[in-house]
């Protein structure tokens, strides 16, 4: 079977999509107050802190950034971790502090949307965390193929794929380089 790899989202690309979410994040919210980025792992923390650091510098004031770990709340998994997981090891920061939703406007932020169940993992776990005002969501891909009723509230590029292809993101902080791609499976049996 062969690959076709085609990159349609460059450093530029990426940088200029972040900078327009993070003007549709305040515009939309009338500023930042009671805001919080909150980035799903792996990928989404690193997008949720360049939003952040975007913001920053529209607004002038920082905004608060979590990272969120949704993986004992999957529904792929064969078998559930204790629901009473440390809430801390879940929704946390730099320092480790204790979070809560409670009455934030919370934006969670992810590199691709496409089924949607991964989002409802992660709103799962925001719920267990308090009662949120809002919760928002920024991705950076959507290709489509829902399986739930989910909707992202900013997106930095619609990308129309099929089931067959897969959508490749590699951010310098992890992979040493920005980029997106599209993968094409070619010459299946």
């Amino acid at each position: 079977m062969e690959e076709e790899h085609l990159v349609i989202m460059d450093e530029t690309a990426i940088r200029r999509a972040l900078t327009r979410i993070a003007h549709e994040i305040v515009e939309k919210n009338k500023g930042i107050d009671n805001c919080v980025l909150i980035g799903i792992r792996t990928r989404g923390i690193y997008l949720a802190r360049r939003i952040a650091d975007r913001i920053q510098d529209i607004e002038g004031k920082p905004v608060e950034v979590r990272e969120l770990d949704i993986t004992s709340y999957r529904d792929d998994r064969k078998t559930l971790v204790d629901a009473s997981v440390e809430l801390a090891a879940v929704i946390g920061d730099l320092n480790g502090e204790s979070f809560s939703a409670h009455d934030k406007k919370v934006i969670l932020c992810d590199d691709v949307l496409f089924t949607g169940r991964t989002i409802r993992a992660a709103m799962d776990a925001l719920m267990d965390c308090g009662r949120p005002q809002s919760i928002q969501l920024a991705v950076l891909v959507d290709r489509g193929h829902r399986e739930l009723p989910i909707r992202p509230d900013y997106v930095g590029k619609n990308v129309p794929t099929s089931k067959q292809e897969q959508i490749d993101v590699s951010l310098t902080e992890i992979d040493l380089k920005d980029q997106v791609m599209i993968i094409h499976q070619r010459g299946q049996a």
